[in-house]
């Protein structure tokens, strides 16, 4: 995506026009409107405030993504009650169909020792709570994922 685009879809997502990011940063409307059109770029300066402006990091301004960041926020506004309700294993498994078949095939009971162990281990070395240990395993074992992608 174009940084133009991304410029675009950040300051729309914000529900501002033109005008008011050109008043805000204190330049004109057609120096936003170049901007959006890959005409010229903004400064590091104006684009660090951009990103301020539009609730973003640079990175995230860089490649904006409307539809990442609507589920991002789905999530963040999602409450603890709501997340309970959720069958989280049959929503995934309508992308992942392993998610719904694995258990009957792979014997649970020989991998849940050895991933106490490193819960507790991560408990232990860290003093994290039992929420906090599982999410920093499920991010280990996220991490290797990527690298087998890469």
């Amino acid at each position: 995506m174009r940084l133009g685009e991304s410029l675009c879809r950040a300051r729309k997502a914000c529900g501002l026009s033109q005008e008011e990011v050109a008043e805000k940063l204190g330049v004109s409307r057609q120096t936003i409107s170049k901007w959006e059109t890959d005409e010229t770029l903004p400064d590091i300066r104006q684009a660090k405030r951009l990103s301020t402006l539009y609730h973003v990091t640079l990175d995230e301004l860089v490649s904006f993504d409307i539809e990442v960041r609507a589920i991002q926020e789905m999530v963040r506004q999602t409450s603890e009650e709501t997340q309970k309700k959720i069958d989280w294993t049959k929503l995934w498994s309508e992308k992942y169909p392993i998610l719904a078949s694995y258990q009957s095939e792979v014997s649970i009971e020989d991998y849940t020792a050895p991933l106490q162990a490193l819960l507790d281990r991560l408990k232990q070395d860290y003093g994290y709570g039992d929420e906090d240990a599982f999410l920093v395993l499920k991010d280990i074992l996220g991490k290797l994922w990527t690298q087998r992608q890469e």
